[in-house]
């Protein structure tokens, strides 16, 4: 199973699930491996299946990181392609959570094939994301702020480079870098002109979509126009916004600006995860680094379950998530 969950991340984010699989020979020698290329290419099951010659994965043990699929979609269902092949037995790690495509397990067990989920944490946390995409019809949202100690974003003037050293800018990289794209408001744009890219020492990091929220316009010359994913715009509807980014594969949603678009986040319940970064030091002035989030009485607080604390050099991170992630 650990090498099918390797062979499951040489496929693409997306739309489907990052799927492994090895079929292995009643003696439990490696037959064949496969994984899943991206939205209609054949599955891992399939893919693996493909490289034996007809009749070769006859009484075979197929382990896959995902349960086999039980529907015709831009391919036919993995469950019945494992029985035409004499598959004796299928191990997988997690359960299918599609209404259409789940079902391959009974499947595959009422033909007579022994049939054992394992269940392990590291097939859920495999497509985690996509799990999640599925369950509630949006990417995962993580909201990301640098502030002073007095919860400034910038002096009074609105400069803000740089509130944190070295040390937290390194780490808001690999954020980008871990997500699949990257949000900020057309005010941010206007007023910083950003990059938006992911650049880590040494490595060629994954670049994150660039989506810009708001009305005006991204001008010409901006930064932006010249990123190497492209970018989108996109509406202040949020919820209408983020349904169409995960109908376009996108998994995860990185927010990282400004204050207002970030509030706007919260305010509507959409934030699943918060990483704050606290420098020491003060700011004063009106430029806080959150607006308005609906919060009238103490009663309506938005309560935070604190997931991680560590210094950043000179800084200090805090991570956390929402009550309805708890």
């Amino acid at each position: 199973m650990a090498r099918a969950r390797e062979l499951a991340l040489r496929g693409p984010r997306g739309i489907n699930p990052q799927v492994g699989a090895v079929l292995l020979s009643p003696a439990g020698d490696v037959l064949a491996e496969g994984w899943h290329r991206g939205a209609g290419t054949p599955h891992a099951e399939v893919d693996a299946l493909s490289r034996l010659a007809p009749g070769a994965a006859r009484g075979a043990t197929a382990v896959v990181t995902l349960e086999p699929c039980n529907h015709t979609g831009r391919t036919g269902p993995c469950a019945e392609a494992l029985l035409e092949a004499g598959i004796a037995r299928v191990v997988h790690a997690a359960a299918d959570p599609g209404e259409a495509s789940s079902g391959g397990a009974a499947r595959l067990a009422a033909a007579g094939v022994a049939v054992e989920r394992t269940g392990e944490p590291e097939g859920e946390a495999l497509i985690a994301d996509w799990l999640f995409v599925q369950r509630t019809g949006r990417p995962r949202v993580t909201v990301k702020w640098a502030q002073s100690l007095d919860g400034r974003a910038a002096a009074a003037d609105g400069t803000s480079r740089w509130i944190t050293g070295p040390e937290a800018r390194a780490h808001v990289h690999r954020e980008r870098a871990a997500h699949d794209a990257i949000a900020v408001g057309t005010g941010t744009v206007l007023a910083d002109d950003p990059q938006l890219t992911a650049r880590i020492d040494g490595e060629d990091a994954p670049q994150p979509l660039p989506v810009v929220f708001g009305d005006r316009p991204v001008p010409e010359d901006a930064a932006l126009r010249r990123h190497p994913r492209g970018l989108r715009t996109a509406s202040r509807d949020l919820e209408r916004e983020l349904r169409a980014l995960a109908a376009d594969g996108i998994q995860t949603l990185y927010v990282e600006g400004g204050p207002t678009l970030a509030s706007a986040f919260l305010r509507a319940g959409l934030a699943d995860r918060l990483t704050v970064y606290l420098a020491p030091t003060l700011l004063g002035g009106p430029r806080t680094a959150l607006d308005d989030l609906g919060v009238g009485t103490i009663d309506e607080q938005r309560r935070l379950a604190v997931t991680r604390l560590e210094h950043l050099g000179r800084d200090l991170l805090v991570e956390a998530t929402t009550e309805k992630e708890r």
